[in-house]
């Protein structure tokens, strides 16, 4: 990668490691519901502006169904899972599920046209992540069915997180990346308004919930998509995904340090593990393309 590119990995890999600590902090007074929806909608009214006075819109009509389904796999279904589930269990703990990303787009690139070859190395790397993710659960971190509730919404998250990004290398390559977004986060916020409005609260929120809110919908979806695109772009889904890598590790610290989350010893060893795995599983030859008759 260029230098950007390096610049947009590094910025990114902060940036996506802050959303766990501040939807623990907004979901404290905001429902989950609501929370998702401030996130696509503050996203959406920084980027349609943008996108209208670029143009980018008007090429968008022969990718309706993708824009959809990215709007649905990248921003309704997490955004919302991620919400409730840090009801349950920590925002450090979240994070790490969180890096099981890579593994997931490992496994199912194919089903989207995009192949990459698994070697030994990578069929490894795979294997190892997972006994990370099932080392991390069995250490004591998550207690109760509400809390197993909340690693099923984490599974369903990192699944939606997974598709986003091959939906984009696949369906949206080439697009302008602010139309190809506006266009989705306005979807999601369509989607998500009426179960908003129903599940508002009943007072004003906190200051402090309400400029986590904006963090979330300004930083942490608005920039940090455009940047993804920007890294889908130039390295691949897979390539990309390793941001992953690092934002564990800014959510951990994160919720360790100020909000006194613990992860003990076992904890760390599984984080190790499925950041090993992760490497592991995303090394080696490019991505490419299938022709389409492969890809069906």
């Amino acid at each position: 990668m260029s230098w950007r590119g390096w610049g947009a990995f590094a910025a990114l890999g902060i940036i996506w490691g802050l959303p766990y600590f501040f939807i623990k902090l907004s979901v404290q007074e905001l429902s989950p519901i609501v929370v998702a929806f401030g996130r696509v909608a503050l996203g959406a009214a920084i980027l349609l502006p943008i996108a209208w006075q670029r143009g980018a819109l008007r090429s968008l009509g022969r990718h309706k169904a993708a824009i959809f389904a990215l709007a649905l796999a990248e921003f309704v279904i997490p955004f919302s899972v991620i919400s409730f589930g840090e009801k349950w269990i920590s925002s450090s703990v979240t994070g790490i599920l969180i890096a099981m990303v890579p593994l997931s787009i490992a496994l199912i690139q194919r089903f989207f046209g995009v192949h990459e070859r698994l070697g030994a190395w990578r069929i490894a790397g795979l294997g190892l992540g997972f006994i990370g993710v099932a080392a991390l659960l069995g250490f004591g971190t998550i207690a109760g069915p509400l809390g197993w509730a909340g690693v099923a919404c984490m599974l369903i998250a990192t699944l939606g997180y997974a598709i986003g990004p091959l939906i984009i290398q696949r369906h949206m390559n080439g697009l302008d990346p602010y139309g190809a977004l506006a266009a989705s986060l306005a979807v999601a916020s369509a989607v998500l308004l009426v179960p908003a409005v129903l599940s508002f609260p009943g007072r004003m929120p906190s200051m402090l919930a309400l400029s986590s809110m904006l963090i979330l919908g300004v930083l942490c979806t608005a920039l940090a998509m455009l940047l993804m695109f920007y890294l889908v772009g130039h390295a691949g889904a897979s390539r990309a995904a390793v941001i992953t890598y690092i934002n564990p590790a800014v959510a951990a610290l994160l919720g360790v340090s100020l909000l006194h989350e613990r992860l003990g010893l076992g904890g760390i060893l599984a984080f190790v593990m499925i950041l090993l795995g992760s490497w592991l599983a995303t090394r080696g030859a490019a991505a490419h393309h299938a022709r389409p008759a492969e890809a069906v």
